[in-house]
């Protein structure tokens, strides 16, 4: 009879359960490490002291032959591993052996040893008097996409810089290695920007909230809404991300969602009054005019994130630019027909391309939304692919990279069932697990030549139903791990009766870092047929 697999979210390429003893941690273990490799290292000890209150000292490599008790060994790989994350794991009764060719190969090896521990390893309290235990396995692994990410808006409701911590560590355990992170829009401007005081000053606040869903036109709340992220915080938080292999890539919207930032500066849009930071969700007019001085303000702005963003790639945003403001601006039109372009979209496309020109001086690749296709795509950017997979499939018949982020998959602000009225308020649709994880990136449509430019697939959290960290953890997960499977594993990976199974071990884990996930009782009953999955 085979042995049982364990509980490993995301699954692993191969995971082959060894006859033999476990793996037995105690406060004697070492763990050995030098070079690239000592950074990984130390992460994972840093895990295994916090959640066994042991020192498990970090030393270089041991001599040749050198005996001793147990022992976690990092070894460098030669380059024949398949990719700077890719990574081999062996336990057996006295030793962990991680093989890696990559610090981040390293890093992920480490993750999967801690799902090989009991759950209560990822508790903020020590647990000394637990046995740690893991079973005797050899795992080779590697990732599916390069892009695996998680989108997380801030502008609508803004989250403390200690919750996006513990986000990433969640993420980090999970294989995820991109933060979106939407930091502003129409309803505020979260992001401090030296140079023009006011976006956070004036677009950092605004006056109420919408309350209950917007198409029901119940007024607002009356309780107004401010905050921002100073560049100290953010720079925190960057080295904090790349420190656990994620890269935060930032979002400054442009032409469109520009509400917050006109309200700031008038100058920078159309109208002769321009409108207050918006209390209303869903789409606005409010446009980005086309002269050089917002230009020169824009890349102000831009050289700010840039310095305080190492990640070579920025988000510009681009979607729901309502062209209304253009149309009837007569100094926009005379623009339009100077430079010779048919239309608005066109425009936009213009508008885009000079953003586009700008941040290739400055060493960064643009992404966008897939808007960004509407009046011809500018030629190094990468769409994302949001309205369906229509985006996606246009800009890789391009020749241009794309990322899957399709609302009827992975838009985490979705209900997560049929029944409305048994769920939290959400945006609308229905996402429920069993579909995220059925969801395959690659379409069809597609020459595998062309599937070559599908770099990535990533889950979308849009804040404006979201008014809680709470409530943001129960829209997250565990759909965030359905999401991390179709990120890492092979097209051809275990299906979703499988994924279950591991799943009911690894939502104890999410338990003792108080993550307020949904608990899907739909699919996983509790063992005796009766009560709750958590009971």
């Amino acid at each position: 009879m085979p042995l049982p697999q364990p509980a490993l979210i995301p699954q692993p390429q191969r995971c082959t359960v060894l006859e033999g003893a476990a793996f037995t941690l105690t406060k004697d273990t070492v763990i050995h490490a030098s070079g690239a490799l000592a950074p990984s290292a130390q992460q994972l000890a840093s895990r295994l002291r916090a959640g066994t209150g042991w020192a498990l000292p970090v030393v270089a490599d041991p001599a040749p032959g050198a005996g001793g008790g147990s022992r976690i060994e990092f070894r460098l790989a030669p380059p024949a591993l398949p990719g700077p994350e890719a990574y081999n794991l062996q336990v057996d009764a006295t030793r962990v052996t991680i093989t890696a060719s990559a610090p981040a190969g390293a890093f992920y090896a480490g993750q999967t040893f801690l799902q090989l521990l009991p759950p209560a390893i990822f508790d903020i309290f020590p647990r000394a008097e637990l046995k740690w235990t893991a079973p005797a396995v050899a795992i080779e692994d590697a990732p599916r996409f390069r892009w695996r990410g998680v989108m997380i808006d801030s502008a609508r409701l803004f989250q403390t810089t200690g919750y996006l911590k513990r986000f990433i560590d969640v993420m980090a355990q999970h294989k995820l290695n991109v933060l979106h992170w939407h930091l502003v829009d129409d309803q505020g401007w979260r992001i401090e920007i030296k140079k023009y005081p006011r976006l956070t000053e004036v677009g950092g606040k605004r006056r109420e909230t919408v309350r209950g869903h917007r198409i029901n036109l119940l007024g607002g709340d009356g309780v107004p809404v401010e905050g921002y992220y100073t560049q100290e915080e953010i720079r925190d938080l960057v080295a904090y991300a790349a420190a656990r292999h994620i890269q935060i890539l930032p979002e400054i919207e442009m032409p469109g969602h520009a509400q917050a930032a006109v309200a700031a500066y008038p100058e920078l849009g159309i109208l002769p009054q321009a409108r207050e930071v918006s209390c209303m969700w869903g789409i606005h007019e409010t446009l980005f005019n086309t002269k050089p001085a917002t230009f020169a303000f824009l890349q102000d702005v831009l050289t700010e994130v840039i310095a305080l963003f190492p990640f070579e790639y920025l988000h510009i945003g681009g979607d729901e630019a309502v062209k209304k403001q253009w149309k009837e601006d007569p100094a926009t039109q005379a623009h339009m027909k100077a430079l010779g372009l048919p239309d608005e979209e066109h425009l936009q496309s213009w508008f885009i391309r000079q953003i586009e020109a700008f941040l290739q001086t400055q060493g960064r690749r643009m992404v966008g939304w897939d808007e960004i296709l509407e009046g011809g795509l500018a030629k190094s950017a990468t769409v994302m692919s949001w309205r369906g997979i229509e985006g996606a499939i246009a800009a890789a018949k391009l020749g241009n990279d794309a990322i899957m982020c399709p609302n009827p998959f992975v838009y985490f602000d979705y209900f997560q069932s049929g029944s409305p009225d048994h769920e939290p308020l959400s945006i609308g649709g229905n996402l429920p697990l069993a579909k995220v994880h059925s969801y395959e990136p690659i379409p069809a449509e597609l020459t595998p030549g062309q599937a070559g430019c599908i770099v990535g697939v990533q889950g979308q959290l849009w804040t404006e139903y979201t008014p809680t960290a709470n409530r943001l953890d129960y829209m997250a997960f565990p759909r965030t791990c359905a999401l991390a499977e179709v990120a890492w594993c092979p097209r051809e990976r275990p299906a979703f009766p499988d994924f279950l199974g591991r799943l009911r071990t690894h939502l104890r884990r999410l338990d003792v870092q108080d993550v307020r996930y949904r608990a899907p009782l739909e699919y996983l009953p509790a063992p005796d047929g009766a009560g709750t999955l958590n009971a």
